[in-house]
């Protein structure tokens, strides 16, 4: 069986070296990338990546450049490892489509084990293929959404927001579960960036944008 490659992208050769070990021990094949540009480079060069963890502060390009030009073409999971701890940072890597973010310094062993985690939540979710609901449907492995059969185009957080709709389909979801689950991000009391999410979502959607109700003092549930 053909080995997963991950691709470890940091400035620090010796942080390189350290992930690059622990994960060829856990049976990964492990290229690496020392600035963002040789990352772009070899990424879509090899076009077979299966998951990212990059460093924010490098050379020549940062990590939320590189993550921002990977997004545009590409749903490959991407682990944020950086040694800022602001929240804003935080927020800055989930809104431009990174899976998990991760602060140094970090033990390899937890390291390894997020990476697993992710994939598994990755491969459940491709299993299923397709999402459906009156008018809408959503190809995820051509990551397309259509409306009767018409293409629409989303921005990558309007279709992460759009398939956790799809797959908890007549269910009420309040803003916080929204927020955490599509942001990866604890609640703080501010919804204006789900509601102004939605907005264009359902801007998109045209016919089919009533399938997302508003439920009143939660937050909004998708029906058919």
């Amino acid at each position: 069986m053909e080995k997963m490659k991950i691709l470890v992208v940091d400035d620090e050769s010796r942080m390189r070296k350290l992930v690059h070990d622990y994960l060829k021990h856990a049976g990964y094949e492990v290229l690496e990338a020392e600035d963002g540009e040789q990352a772009l480079d070899i990424f879509f060069q090899r076009k077979d990546i299966g998951l990212l963890i990059l460093d924010v502060m490098m050379p020549k390009m940062d990590g939320w450049q590189v993550c921002r030009e990977i997004r545009e073409f590409s749903m490959v999971p991407i682990i944020m490892l950086t040694a800022r701890s602001d929240e804003r940072d935080e927020l800055l890597g989930f809104q431009v489509g990174v899976d998990e973010y991760i602060t140094k310094p970090v033990s390899p062993k937890i390291l390894v084990a997020r990476v697993e985690a992710i994939l598994r939540r990755v491969n459940k979710l491709a299993k299923e293929e397709s999402l459906s609901c009156g008018a809408i449907r959503v190809d995820k492995l051509a990551h397309q959404c259509y409306v009767n059969d018409e293409p629409v185009d989303l921005s990558f957080k309007e279709y992460q927001l759009l398939v956790f709709l799809l797959e908890n389909q007549g269910v009420a979801l309040s803003r916080e579960t929204i927020l955490s689950r599509v942001w990866n991000y604890d609640y703080e009391g501010d919804s204006r960036t789900i509601d102004t999410h939605v907005k264009k979502l359902r801007s998109k959607l045209g016919m089919a944008r009533d399938q997302i109700v508003t439920i009143r003092d939660v937050g909004y549930k998708m029906e058919g």
